[in-house]
């Protein structure tokens, strides 16, 4: 008996040696991943049959209750049993497959076992239907909870199913002596060796699936950590500068011999091994990467001369190139080279083909985002535009009036309007402007009107100091000045005055421009800053324009905001601190 138990011991090995080769094949381990597919179901059945025919011919012949053979078995003798791991792998098929793997596995197991011959081969045909079945029964439990069953229920079942066994061919043998003394001598090793084979099967699947998840936790991670870094430099675009860097932290994250990174014509960026002769700003020379650029298909070569470089001496043994695109077009490769040909995997490149995605991603975002900020570039252009000739017109107006009166005033004033000129030729180039030239073109605007209005408006400046290279909006506090010389006083010719207050807080510089005014009707006030409110003085359209400048370049944070009470109107807001630099 412990002779038998060694040998069969010796064919469990042999099938879990199969199984672990089995379950490091990709396509395996992919099936698994859906059992409930007929063609997965049809796979399962084809590779346990396989197993079930080699268990059954690696089988232990027994006669008269003692080992007759141990070779590879295709007829037994007349009268002679077999001692074989057939139930381990009908079992591990219903338990892996469910009742429609098990008991067709069962069904080829037992008729190649009817074909050896022997005594009474045809108990073994039953025998093997009635152990697919239970096993897959059980099987289809842990499939519906998309789990396999346990080592510990490995066991289990491995010990009921050579119990099945056992008792059929008590049941069913004609010869009740014969059958229990066959049953007496291998009973007991048969029932421990493929209970243990079909523990350490299910360990095997177990362990493999858990290795996988665990190198896809990984991936993940290297994945998402290589996307956050790289994010930045990617949706700055395609340029050299970002590209490098981007390369660099590939490398340093993947672990590969160098990284290149190219659009339609050129190579941006190159770092790692070979960077000797492989140099950015060269046009791309290799067939390989012009082969991507066309196709829009990723390529994977493992040789030296796959890759194309006839530099002498080049390390460089496997390269992985990948096309980048945007709008559904290739606009550009990312390469990975290796000295060590071995070292790119299946691993390496379907870790490649995500970050490609990824990577192309990044780069659309960031020329949506360059789209977005030129758009918004051309409308506070344009709103500036529509803002300024409420000042213009009546600044020449004025200045007109003066030259035949003071004609060293209207000089003073024209030096004042070619400052005003100047500066908003420079808003119109930028987005924003240090406090101080703001405040020039306040001044410039105050004199103007009072120019026109002698002795009719006070305006008091109050800026904290440091304050003065803030940077702001162009326009900002002299269209909120101009507003309030224009609708706060109404008919009103003295004591009207304006506070002009900037000061820093705790959520960037507050801006406040206050009048002793007569308020503004509540109809209004609700619309300020969000719509056009026309008047006898105009459109309207001044402060609804600022406002949108204010949110397009800072957010709803910056928007302005309106109190007004019969005895004034304030109108302020909060934008970011920001100095110029230099």
């Amino acid at each position: 008996m412990f002779n038998l138990f060694i040998l069969i011991l010796e064919r469990v090995g042999l099938i879990i040696i199969l199984a672990y080769l089995l379950m490091n094949t990709h396509y395996f381990r992919d099936k698994l991943g859906e059992r409930q597919r007929l063609s997965t179901k049809v796979a399962l059945i084809v590779v346990f049959g396989i197993f079930a025919v080699i268990s059954n011919y690696t089988g232990v012949e027994i006669s008269q209750d003692r080992i007759v053979s141990d070779q590879v078995l295709m007829k037994l003798s007349e009268g002679a049993s077999l001692a074989n791991t057939r139930v381990l792998t009908i079992g591990v098929a219903g338990l892996i497959g469910g009742p429609l793997v098990g008991t067709s596995v069962g069904i080829i197991s037992g008729i190649i076992r009817f074909f050896q011959g022997g005594e009474e081969a045809y108990i073994y045909v039953i025998s093997s239907i009635l152990i697919g079945l239970i096993s897959g029964l059980y099987g289809a439990k842990t499939m519906r909870k998309n789990t396999y069953p346990t080592i510990k229920e490995g066991f289990m079942i491995g010990a009921v199913t050579e119990g099945v066994q056992m008792l059929s061919i008590l049941v069913l043998s004609r010869d009740l002596q014969a059958a229990w003394d066959l049953v007496t001598f291998i009973a007991f090793p048969m029932i421990l060796v493929n209970s243990m084979g079909t523990g350490i099967f299910l360990s095997i699947i177990g362990s493999t699936l858990r290795q996988v998840e665990q190198t896809k936790a990984v991936q993940t991670h290297d994945v998402l950590q290589l996307a956050n870094r790289t994010m930045p430099y990617f949706r700055s675009g395609m340029n050299e500068a970002s590209c490098t860097e981007a390369a660099k932290i590939i490398q340093q994250l993947m672990k590969v011999s160098a990284v290149s990174i190219t659009n339609t014509d050129r190579i941006l960026a190159y770092v790692g091994a070979a960077s000797d002769h492989h140099i950015a700003s060269n046009e791309i020379l290799t067939e390989l990467s012009k082969e991507v650029l066309r196709t829009g298909e990723i390529r994977e070569v493992h040789s030296h001369d796959e890759i194309g470089c006839n530099h002498p001496g080049c390390p460089l043994q496997a390269a992985l190139v990948i096309p980048l695109k945007a709008q559904g077009k290739t606009i550009g490769t990312l390469k990975l080279y290796f000295t060590d040909a071995t070292k790119l995997t299946f691993v390496e490149r379907q870790l490649a083909e995500g970050l490609g995605n990824i990577f192309s991603s990044q780069i659309e975002f960031g020329e949506i985002e360059l789209q977005s900020k030129l758009l918004q570039d051309a409308e506070i252009k344009s709103l500036q535009a529509q803002v300024n000739p409420h000042f213009f017109f009546n600044a020449i107006n004025t200045v007109s009036a003066l030259i035949r009166v003071d004609s060293e005033q209207a000089r003073r004033l024209l030096i004042q309007l070619s400052n005003f000129f100047r500066a908003n030729l420079q808003g119109a180039r930028t987005n924003l402007i240090p406090l101080m030239k703001e405040l020039t073109q306040v001044e410039a605007y105050r004199s103007l009107e009072q120019a026109r209005f002698p002795d009719r408006y006070q305006v008091d400046i109050s800026v904290e100091e440091g304050l003065e290279e803030v940077l702001l909006p162009p326009f900002l506090i002299q269209i909120l000045l101009e507003n309030a010389f224009k609708h706060a006083f109404g008919s009103r010719k003295t004591d009207n005055r304006v506070w002009i207050d900037v000061r820093s807080s705790s959520d960037g510089v507050f801006i406040s421009v206050r009048d002793n005014g007569e308020g503004i009707d509540s109809n209004h006030l609700e619309k300020l800053g969000k719509e056009a409110v026309p008047s006898q003085e105009g459109t309207g359209s001044a402060l609804e324009n600022l406002n949108k400048r204010l949110v397009s370049l800072f957010g709803e944070s910056a928007k302005l905001h309106f109190v007004s009470s019969p005895t004034g109107t304030t109108v302020y807001c909060t934008v970011p601190y920001q100095e110029r630099q230099g």
